[in-house]
C-alpha cells in the first residue's frame, strides 16, 4: 500500500467511521463505496488503497470493533 493511501484509508476511518457504526456488510459495503469516492475526490486511485490489503472488510470490521462499534462477526 502507498504511503499516501494508507495515510488517507486510517485518517478516513477516524474521521467517516461512526463510533456505533454496525458492523455488518450492508454498513461495510456503503462506506466502502464511500471511501472509494471520497479517496478519487483527493486524486488518490483505489490501487493506492487496496494494493496490500488482504480484506478491506476486515479493515472494517477491526476499526468499528476497536471504535466499540460492536464485535466482529
Amino acid at each position: 500500500m502507498s504511503t499516501r493511501g494508507i495515510s488517507f484509508l486510517h485518517k478516513w476511518i477516524t474521521n467517516e467511521v461512526p463510533e456505533t457504526a454496525p458492523p455488518d456488510a450492508v454498513f461495510i459495503a456503503e462506506f466502502t463505496h464511500k471511501l472509494f469516492a471520497d479517496a478519487k475526490a483527493v486524486g488518490i486511485k483505489r490501487i493506492e488503497i487496496d494494493e496490500d490489503v488482504e480484506s478491506l472488510y476486515r479493515v472494517f470490521v477491526e476499526a468499528i470493533a476497536q471504535l466499540g462499534g460492536g464485535a466482529p462477526e
